[in-house]
């Protein structure tokens, strides 16, 4: 298929628009440091909130989950919390809150205000979640790079376009130049503009989007009407055992393969291990990414905790409805496509692309390539934002010249988006085999990530240097596991990886001083976090007997349990209204009512009482 004119000019416009951003923020940006990475503090919750779901709707993840929803169907909503999904839920009931106290402007700045600007560790541990930071947000943008330059080269065929391109390209080649050139115009908008124009830019996608979902929930609720599509028992459903008792054979026996591949026959296993993994990982508090940026950049805490809720809202019914469109309509035309790639084996993740290709009419397809191209653009943004913000304020600044002026640390932002974005073009040139890369960094760094992110809000005893050696034990044992041990079941190796990390961060903590206890108490007074924090308490309420500790743990997890059944009824009840399962979405819909009832009363009301 060859993009029509209309899909084009929309494209088009869609590119300039971004480019007009960056230099309308360009003078604001220049404000000051603050300005540049965190919008100067000024950016309303629901603002932010958008432009975090934006940077959260990449082209990548959408591709995933539309595979998984044509395999497993309804039961495809809970795969998801492998990353864990439920980890926003979370953010919004107290963490985010607990984070956006400390006034940071980065996750390695965070630290010093747990375990102080001095004493054992604290540099280590400082550099180790540097380390941590810009190698994901290396692997990330290489993906990316790559993973935008595939996809393009399925709509934009090179045929079409090399008479115009004044040098010659060997064809191996040509999806690392499409997204090069894509990478530009991401690069332009974020780097000149800073976190103003990122904000910005998401929200138009974010409507791009919208629009091309509707549309398209629009097109495939007529398509059903009088074709029924052909999927075994179960698809439908939500619940589950311990096995997941779904077979394809006699209706596209590909996909019996494909469920082998990934392992999970046994569901209830792998649902038990994935919550198991999740809840840590959620406790853990966000990673050092463009989510803690957007957090950070809240006017308050209880603007933190709003910003994390609305990601929720209004990333998941749109970002459903789009994947549950393009499954039926990938199941409707199944054998008018070919998902084949280059070895001749079917990959489901090809049917967005397919879909998109061959089945939607002019205008729907350009917006939803811009939207697409806006997903890749806002992940990329949100990252390269992340990246300046460390090696400017926690290299440059701290460490090289920090008696810089604003104008420096501006040109110096400037200088350090454009050497990273060269890496990650480079890696995204040299690594061959990208994805799984992304797969090692991820499993890696993310794994090694978990204990000792728990320990530093729960644990009082937790310093510095156990921070830095549960880092590393965490990161070398997951390194080792991912060289060893296949992708599909690395998963049920968390427990050995949290347990190794786990470990490393007690030694480490116990083997050096504990933290000095101006810290722990300034600490306490200012995030009041609940957890093993007794001695600090009493220190504190000494001093302080009108202080009110933190007593809401028990009133946070009841709400994170509700919250997270709410994001689960969010998730599926678009994929109920398009496929017309009509007491499921009422049911649905019921549910969802009690809980925002709920939760009304027990988080809405007492956001500045915890």
């Amino acid at each position: 298929m060859k993009l029509h004119l209309i899909d084009i000019v929309i494209i088009t416009l869609y590119l300039l628009s971004t480019v007009l951003i960056g230099l309308w923020y360009r003078k604001k940006a220049k404000e000051n440091k603050e300005s540049y990475m965190l919008g100067g503090r000024s950016l309303p919750w629901y603002k932010l909130g958008l432009s975090d779901a934006s940077d959260m709707f990449d082209i990548s993840g959408t591709m995933w989950m539309v595979s998984l929803c044509f395999v497993y169907g309804m039961k495809s909503i809970w795969i998801p919390w492998l990353w864990p999904v439920f980890n926003q839920v979370f953010l919004m009931m107290y963490l985010s809150r607990w984070l956006r106290r400390s006034n940071a402007s980065t996750g390695a700045e965070w630290l010093a205000t747990r375990f102080g600007k001095t004493g054992p560790g604290v540099n280590n541990s400082h550099k180790v979640v540097v380390a941590f930071a810009l190698l994901s947000c290396f692997g990330f943008l290489a993906y990316g790079f790559i993973g935008l330059g595939k996809f393009i080269e399925i709509f934009v065929p090179w045929d079409l376009v090399k008479a115009y391109v004044p040098f010659n390209v060997a064809p191996r080649y040509v999806p690392e130049l499409y997204g090069f050139v894509f990478t530009l115009f991401a690069m332009f908008y974020s780097i000149i503009g800073g976190m103003h124009s990122i904000v910005l830019g998401d929200m138009i996608k974010y409507g791009i989007m919208s629009v091309a979902c509707i549309w398209i929930a629009i097109i495939t609720a007529m398509k059903l009407q009088g074709n029924h599509i052909n999927v075994p028992v179960g698809w439908y459903s939500p619940f589950f055992g311990t096995h997941l008792n779904m077979s394809w054979s006699g209706i596209i026996n590909e996909v019996n393969q494909k469920i082998k591949d990934d392992g999970y026959s046994l569901f209830g296993l792998f649902f038990m291990m994935m919550t198991f993994k999740g809840f840590f990982a959620a406790l853990a508090g966000p990673a050092p990414n463009y989510d803690m940026q957007k957090i950070l950049s809240t006017r308050s805490p209880e603007e933190a905790s709003k910003m994390s809720g609305f990601v929720n809202i209004i990333l998941l019914p749109v970002r459903y409805a789009l994947i549950i469109s393009l499954t039926i309509l990938g199941l409707l035309y199944y054998h008018q496509m070919n998902l084949k790639d280059a070895n001749g084996v079917v990959d489901f993740e090809r049917i967005l692309p397919a879909v998109i290709n061959n089945f939607l009419p002019v205008g729907l397809v350009g917006l939803l390539l811009a939207g697409l191209l806006g997903a890749f653009m806002s992940t990329f943004s949100g990252t390269l934002n992340a990246a300046q913000a460390y090696i400017v304020n926690d290299i440059y600044v701290k460490y090289v010249d920090p008696e810089a002026s604003t104008k420096k640390i501006i040109n110096m932002n400037y200088l350090v988006g454009i050497i990273v974005v060269a890496i990650g073009v480079v890696l995204g040139f040299f690594v061959k085999n990208i994805n799984e890369v992304l797969q090692f960094i991820v499993s890696a760094l993310y794994g090694g990530y978990i204990a000792s992110n728990v320990l530093k809000w729960h644990w009082w005893r937790f310093n510095a240097n156990g921070f830095f050696w549960g880092m590393l034990t965490g990161i070398i044992t997951a390194m080792v596991l991912a060289w060893n041990v296949d992708a599909g079941h690395i998963l049920y190796w968390f427990p050995v990886l949290f347990f190794v990390s786990m470990a490393g961060s007690i030694i480490g903590s116990y083997a050096s001083p504990p933290t000095d206890i101006a810290v722990l108490r300034a600490f306490y007074t200012n995030v009041r976090p609940w957890g093993f924090w007794e001695p600090v308490k009493k220190l504190v309420m000494a001093d302080d007997p009108a202080f009110v500790p933190n007593k809401n743990f028990k009133l946070n997890m009841f709400n994170v349990v509700i919250g997270t059944i709410a994001q689960l009824c969010l998730t599926i009840l678009p994929m109920y209204l398009i496929l017309m399962q009509k007491l499921p979405l009422l049911v649905t819909i019921a549910i969802l009512a009690v809980i925002i009832f709920i939760l009304k009363k027990t988080w809405w009301n007492k956001l500045k009482d915890y």
